[in-house]
């Protein structure tokens, strides 16, 4: 039964096929790098844009507190002496609450914790004791201080600035202070609640325990949130960037500063998700653009492909009856109007002079190692075996690469082929046309040298070694060698053995710490 012929495909639709699917993998591999590479970009842009707002805000908040400090503070220095007139206490909070707008109330306190002075005045009646967190906390340390959040006597969920109240004579008075309220309106509202995101951006500030004394949602004012890394970076005073998830499982992308004097920490912040809208809109945009341009591209590579397939084609149909006599009349019409059917042509119709030549080549081709164009095991075999029959005396370096490995692991390997190669150039260099340079495989090399004494193949390794070691151009420092020396006959009657005698002295040499030339002990009599 005859079995029915393969169908094999052509070369314009191969060509056609291959540049589709090359075309396509390139187009794919061109979007998806556009879209990783403006992705990145644009992560990169908002997470430092939002780390520049944080850190503007922050130092904001820092200008803004040390000059609300600056005026407590004067204040303070003011009432040294009018400490005991009430009228000049409520006109002193009054005026300080006035005058800057910094504090939602001032009051001033007594030593003994009494209310001498307040504004608003219908926060609270003067004379009564206050037990706030806030005033026992300014009370105790009696220096200039910045509360942790506390509920006041008002109800309230506030921040306070203090300021110590000394009289003449160093004796403690009380101190003077100025709350701002954290979940109505306030300084930090007005300097933190409209900033210039619209695309559900937001910013929040924590105090040194990682309680929430600002957020935009004022339900979560006063709420611990401790455990995540930009709230422990801050806490630990460090400003930056990086990639987070907020409370609701929203991807975020936040930058985030430190205010130092008071150790609160601003996080701006923004969903990712909204960032990367953009995005979408531009790969569609490079998309649309790059599509025509491909048809086009396509369709002159469907012409080119026919184009160059047909000498091909010609000469393919014509190689199929070699032995017709139309044959090579038929081969010179074709027109090979390129390199590599010109070349084609010129191989048919050269016939089986040219396959001499191939076969040649191949045998050269099995004794040779292709990177390097040294001999490979079967040459030196065939070589050995020569000389042994010969009897022609001969020295055998065996040598190697230190450190080959590390080399490769960390410059590459490419830079290790370089260094192959350029080894296999100075062994050319330091020997002569007749003697046998082989590489054995990896970074295993070996120099037979006809009819050369044992110390002058010692000063022909020692010389390569030198010549190798004074190259630093392919790493930034030099590459070295081991290298064994031993002599056939003089080391050892047998020509397999001296190798061995050879490799032995290479590995001494790599014992006795590298980079170095090492002659092969002689065989015990």
């Amino acid at each position: 039964m005859r079995s029915l012929p393969v169908l094999k495909i052509d070369l314009r639709r191969l060509i056609l096929l291959v540049t589709l699917a090359a075309a396509l993998l390139t187009l794919g591999n061109t979007f998806h790098a556009s879209y990783r590479v403006q992705r990145d970009l644009l992560i990169g842009q908002t997470l430092e844009a939002n780390r520049v707002y944080a850190t503007k805000l922050a130092d904001s908040t820092e200008v803004l507190l040390a000059a609300a400090r600056q005026q407590l503070a004067y204040s303070a220095g003011q009432l040294t002496t009018t400490f005991d007139q009430t009228s000049r206490l409520a006109e002193e909070t009054q005026r300080l609450r006035l005058q800057s707008d910094i504090f939602n109330s001032v009051y001033i306190l007594s030593a003994d914790r009494k209310l001498l002075a307040i504004s608003p005045p219908n926060l609270a009646v003067t004379g009564t004791i206050v037990d706030s967190d806030g005033a026992r906390e300014a009370l105790e340390k009696r220096k200039p201080l910045v509360s942790r959040p506390y509920i006041s006597s008002t109800g309230r969920l506030v921040v306070m600035l203090s300021q110590p109240i000394f009289a003449a004579d160093g004796q403690y008075l009380g101190y003077i202070g100025g709350s701002i309220f954290l979940r109505e309106k306030s300084i930090l509202n007005s300097l933190l609640g409209e900033h210039y995101y619209r695309d559900g951006s937001y910013i929040y500030v924590v105090d040194r325990e990682g309680q929430i004394i600002y957020h935009r949602d004022a339900e979560r004012v006063g709420e611990v949130v401790r455990g995540r890394p930009v709230i422990e970076a801050l806490i630990a005073g460090q400003g930056g960037s990086q990639r987070t998830t907020n409370s609701r499982g929203i991807d975020m992308l936040a930058g985030y500063a430190p205010v130092a004097s008071t150790g609160w920490g601003l996080v701006a912040q923004s969903p990712t998700a909204n960032t990367l809208d953009k995005l979408d809109v531009l790969m569609m945009a490079i998309l649309r653009y790059a599509l025509p341009l491909s048809m086009i591209t396509l369709l002159a590579i469907w012409w080119l492909s026919r184009l160059i397939s047909q000498p091909l084609w010609q000469m393919a149909s014509t190689a199929r009856a070699m032995d017709s006599q139309a044959a090579s009349p038929q081969i010179r019409e074709v027109r090979a109007w390129y390199f590599e059917a010109a070349e084609l042509k010129r191989a048919l119709l050269a016939g089986l002079a040219l396959f001499d030549r191939k076969i040649g080549k191949l045998n050269l081709d099995r004794l040779t190692d292709p990177l390097t164009g040294l001999y490979n095991r079967r040459g030196l075999q065939l070589t050995l075996e020569q000389w042994q029959n010969a009897e022609r005396p001969f020295t055998a370096i065996a040598l190697d690469i230190d450190h080959f490995k590390r080399v490769n692991d960390q410059h590459g390997h490419a830079i290790g082929d370089q260094a192959l190669q350029h080894l296999a150039r100075l062994m050319r260099d330091n020997s002569r046309d007749l003697d046998v340079l082989c590489r054995l495989g990896g970074e295993e090399f070996v120099m037979l040298l006809p009819d050369t004494s044992l110390d002058a193949g010692i000063q022909v390794a020692e010389r390569l070694r030198q010549c190798m070691a004074a190259c630093t151009a392919l790493i930034g420092q030099p590459i070295t060698l081991s290298l064994g020396v031993a002599h056939w006959p003089s080391s050892s009657t047998d020509i397999d053995q001296v190798l061995t005698m050879a490799d032995r002295a290479l590995y001494d040499a790599k014992h006795g710490g590298r980079n170095r030339v090492v002659t092969a002990r002689l065989e015990s009599t």
